[in-house]
């Protein structure tokens, strides 16, 4: 059985892999690498919003209109990263950004 796979440092993934989750904490060279193994293997991605703020815009953009497996940016429990403003990415992309 798949399980659904965290990204992110080892504080946040101790927390996901408490809850079930498997946990990748990649340096910032292995970071593609490991997001391309976990979608191949893994039915739901959660990507830290640190991780999520290393990746270029155009791959993250890609990764997150994907649909098998859906990739989610989470926040992380020390909110020292904001989470991406979807309602404006979402505008934009649609052509509705007033």
């Amino acid at each position: 059985m798949f399980q659904p796979v965290f990204i992110g440092d080892e504080v946040n993934a101790a927390g996901f892999q408490l809850a079930g989750l498997r946990v990748r904490t990649p340096s910032a060279g292995k970071l593609p690498e490991v997001i391309r193994w976990a979608c191949e293997n893994a039915p739901l991605v959660l990507i830290s919003a640190d991780m999520a703020q290393r990746l270029p815009a155009a791959e993250l953009d890609r990764l997150l209109a994907g649909v098998t497996p859906p990739v989610v940016v989470v926040p992380d429990v020390h909110n020292a990263t904001p989470m991406p403003d979807l309602a404006t990415r979402l505008r934009q992309q649609l052509g509705v950004l007033e």
